[in-house]
């Protein structure tokens, strides 16, 4: 198991005022797979996914990581994780408004230690043509693909993919999606994915269902479709 999650709970406030928005998230993911946290907004998914970034932590419970907990790693160690295991994917692109395709993605390849080739990157993301252009000058779903682009050069064991198509129109979220698909089958990344759209989870290995804070349903797919025959 790559990546174990034990009695996870997570709240916020104080008080009268304290929610829970995880509730005792226990599930376990297998290296390589293509996993869909689906739900709607206040379900929980997105906080699970920053707590299994390190970006949030846990109020109690334990994620393993290639049998080790996080809860033992130092801040050097945790820093290292994020940098060298993890490859975040968003909603909101990020990129540096003054770096061309190509410099905004070698700024990934500088934090790992095992980059993959920039270049091999470029093309497999189809922006040979946009390599020296400035984010100015793309388009949205141009955009996604560079910092899609910024995430993998890593090689990073982990894609975390929080809405990676919420703000692209119907044909550009299926291109965005496919070319995630190709990353995960063609390099072999465990994907995360966070999203609403209930038709994303019938490309997935494993379906992860939230709401309210619990899991309400979780399975392997065994009737996968690939990201060109989707229709929502």
């Amino acid at each position: 198991m790559q990546l174990e999650l034990q009695n996870i709970k997570k709240s916020y406030g104080e008080g009268g005022s304290r929610i829970e928005v995880l509730k005792d998230i226990s599930l376990g993911i297998e290296k390589g797979e293509f996993v869909v946290l689906l739900g709607p907004s206040g379900s929980g998914k997105s906080t699970l996914l920053n707590i299994i970034g390190g970006i949030d932590t846990a109020d109690s419970g334990k994620i393993i990581i290639r049998e080790k907990s996080m809860a033992d790693m130092d801040e050097k160690a945790l820093t290292s994780y994020r940098r060298e295991h993890l490859g975040y994917i968003f909603q909101m692109y990020n990129l540096i408004p003054n770096l061309t395709v190509r410099e905004n993605i070698e700024v990934g390849a500088y934090l790992s230690k095992n980059p993959l080739d920039i270049d091999e990157i470029i093309e497999v993301l189809g922006l040979k043509e946009h390599r020296n252009k400035i984010p100015s000058q793309l388009s949205g779903g141009q955009q996604q693909r560079c910092s899609i682009g910024r995430a993998i050069v890593k090689n990073p064991d982990i894609l975390l993919c929080d809405e990676p198509t919420g703000a692209l129109d119907y044909n550009t979220s299926k291109e965005i999606l496919a070319l995630i698909e190709r990353v995960n089958k063609e390099y072999g990344n465990t994907v995360i994915m966070v999203t609403h759209n209930d038709a994303i989870k019938n490309m997935a290995d494993f379906v992860v269902k939230l709401r309210d804070g619990v899991i309400r349903k979780s399975y392997r797919n065994e009737t996968k479709q690939t990201a060109a025959e989707l229709d929502w």
